[in-house]
């Protein structure tokens, strides 16, 4: 275990990262981002300037050989991330992903066998798997309290406006609402529920030639069923979780990010409770882990073979539509 602060290296001067890194890094003093690289280093230089990062790299491939860099945080397109992932594990670089993890389970498993083979943590960054209250309806659904599940339904809607140069508008770099958006109700639902589900089917609403909007019907083991919706085109933010058992339900609404304000709530035998949903943001829980695998030898709550059932899920998805 070393004293030495976990040093981060961007991989692309996105936006996601400043709220999913640079902010929370900015609050320990045992994580420091010391470098980015962009496709254009002016631009890398101008982001670094802008948020106080001391290391420029002239690419990403310089990035990966950096001495001042422990961990790659990738956060370019979905397009880039398995040619990229793969890259870092050559250089024996642990990897904190953004999601969706690849464009396809294929491009996956190429990435898990690489972080293998290198011996190396490929984490995928479901910030929202991190928070105490995913893991708690986790707890509460494994305790058997809300007896047998009898349906569990999942959403992820909002509105990006269409723009030519918006990666999610763009099929070339793996836009569209299922790789973006839907990736969070898939993981929701199999996280909570410990288990695959099979696709019974599927709509794909297509727009500008990427999914605007994707539902599915799903079948957990023993016949339980199960909904998901995601939508870029929505006119009002909706991420809802909700399990009804034999004896219960739980409702999460915005399981996302419940530091943005967050309900909670569980019924049992007509009695009903509020959950707490307090605690550090999904992103500060999330580099809390990241130091805990590359510090404390934790082993990774995502990434490996939950990356690869999350993008097996989503293929099907597509394929039955």
């Amino acid at each position: 275990m070393s004293d030495a602060p976990l040093r981060i290296g961007l991989l692309a001067a996105s936006k996601i990262a400043v709220g999913a890194v640079i902010a929370p890094a900015k609050e320990r003093d045992d994580v420091a981002v010391t470098a980015v690289a962009a496709r254009d280093p002016a631009r890398a230089r101008a982001y670094a300037d802008k948020h106080g990062i001391a290391g420029v790299a002239e690419s990403y491939g310089d990035l990966l050989t950096r001495d001042d860099v422990d961990v790659i945080y990738i956060g370019n397109p979905i397009a880039g991330h398995a040619e990229w992932a793969i890259e870092a594990a050559k250089a024996g670089k642990p990897v904190l992903c953004e999601k969706s993890f690849a464009l396809n389970a294929a491009e996956g498993r190429a990435m898990v066998a690489a972080a293998e083979v290198a011996n190396q943590p490929l984490l995928e960054a479901f910030h929202y798997r991190f928070h105490n209250v995913i893991r708690r309806a986790e707890a509460i659904v494994a305790s058997g309290e809300l007896g047998a599940i009898r349906r569990a339904d999942a959403t992820f809607e909002g509105k990006i406006p269409y723009d030519p140069d918006e990666i999610r508008w763009r099929a070339d770099q793996g836009g569209g609402a299922l790789g973006d958006l839907g990736t969070y109700p898939c993981h929701a639902l199999r996280t909570v529920m410990a288990a695959e589900p099979q696709v019974v089917s599927s709509e794909i609403e297509m727009r500008e030639g990427v999914d605007a909007k994707t539902a599915a019907e799903l079948e957990f083991p023993g016949g339980v069923p199960a909904s998901l919706k995601c939508s870029m085109v929505a006119e009002r933010f909706d991420a809802t979780l909700t399990l009804t058992g034999e004896r219960g339900t739980l409702s999460i609404r915005n399981y996302l990010a419940p530091q943005a304000g967050c309900s909670f709530r569980v019924t049992v035998g007509g009695a009903t409770r509020d959950e707490p949903t307090d605690g550090p943001s999904t992103y500060a829980a999330q580099l809390e882990h990241l130091v805990q695998v590359m510090r404390h030898g934790a082993a990774p709550m995502t990434g490996g073979r939950d990356a690869i059932a999350n993008l097996e899920l989503m293929d099907a998805i597509r394929q039955r539509a």
